[in-house]
């Protein structure tokens, strides 16, 4: 177990416009600014009170790609580096086209250990086509060896009801990506269902592309990839109540996932009179 600081950091906007992303909405028009990503840093972990169990590591997330010098500059990112001399473990997120030579610099740059996040979503092939991400299954996979062969850990994340992907095939081909990515080295898949919002799942959704996932298929998802230890399999649960379809059971659900992403234990599904517990 460990505690983990996440700061979300304001810069310049990803150039792959995935369909389903809306984090195009935190961020800014144009290049990062030299500097403005350490100041960001700075302010928070000079006010974050750590208390008595100070974390182990410090996550960063842009809102784009960490090693894209667009949106990190250079200097920033050996800034970083030196900010983060108190944490074991550091995590950033990007493509897997950026994944190489800057990866590995801030890698030996940093005092603790590099987790690189990198986004697979599916392997569904009609699904995966139509991402506007510009990821093949080829270009992943070197991503992946680079990382293995440089001992630095992979974080990836997998997408529960990805547009394209049929609604009765969801949980199937979200455990099998998880799957994939755990015989890749992931050391933690993060399945994340798709949200509408960002007027593009709207659209998809009136075409009958993409269809919002639920709660019970999370639970399915979740607890059929327990089996791929040692590899980390956790729920995204960010407003994991939107996506449940009874009141009266919901929330002893979503702490039953909770619990889950804690343990990595499976436990058995929540019984409810109301719903049947589905």
């Amino acid at each position: 177990m460990e505690r983990a600081l996440t700061i979300f950091l304001a810069g310049a906007e990803c150039p792959f416009t995935c369909s389903f992303c809306d984090l195009w909405r935190w961020t800014i028009d144009g290049p990062t600014p030299p500097g403005a990503l350490t100041k960001q840093l700075a302010h928070v972990l000079e006010s974050f009170d750590s208390g008595a169990s100070p974390p182990n590591r410090l996550k960063l997330y842009n809102a784009s790609n960490f090693f894209d010098r667009r949106a990190v500059p250079l200097q920033d990112a050996a800034s970083i580096a030196a900010m983060s001399e108190s944490f074991t473990g550091v995590t950033v997120e990007s493509h897997a086209s950026t994944i190489g030579a800057l990866t590995l610099e801030f890698a030996r740059q940093i005092r603790g250990r590099l987790e690189t996040a990198i986004g697979l979503e599916t392997i569904h092939p009609t699904a995966m086509a139509h991402l506007n991400k510009r990821l093949d299954l080829a270009r992943f996979d070197k991503a992946a060896r680079f990382l293995s062969d440089n001992d630095i850990d992979l974080r990836v994340f997998v997408l529960l009801g990805a547009p394209y992907v049929p609604v009765d095939e969801s949980v199937e081909w979200a455990v099998r990506t998880v799957e994939y990515a755990a015989e890749r080295g992931a050391s933690v898949v993060s399945i994340i269902p798709v949200r509408g919002g960002n007027g593009e799942m709207e659209r998809l959704a009136s075409l009958g592309h993409f269809t919002p996932s639920t709660l019970s298929q999370l639970e399915g998802a979740l607890d059929r990839c327990l089996r791929f230890a040692p590899t980390v399999v956790t729920a995204d649960l960010w407003d994991a109540e939107r996506l449940a379809t009874c009141v009266e059971c919901s929330s002893t659900r979503v702490q039953r996932l909770r619990r889950i992403n804690v343990t990595g234990h499976a436990e058995p599904p929540i019984a409810c009179t109301m719903c049947g517990g589905g």
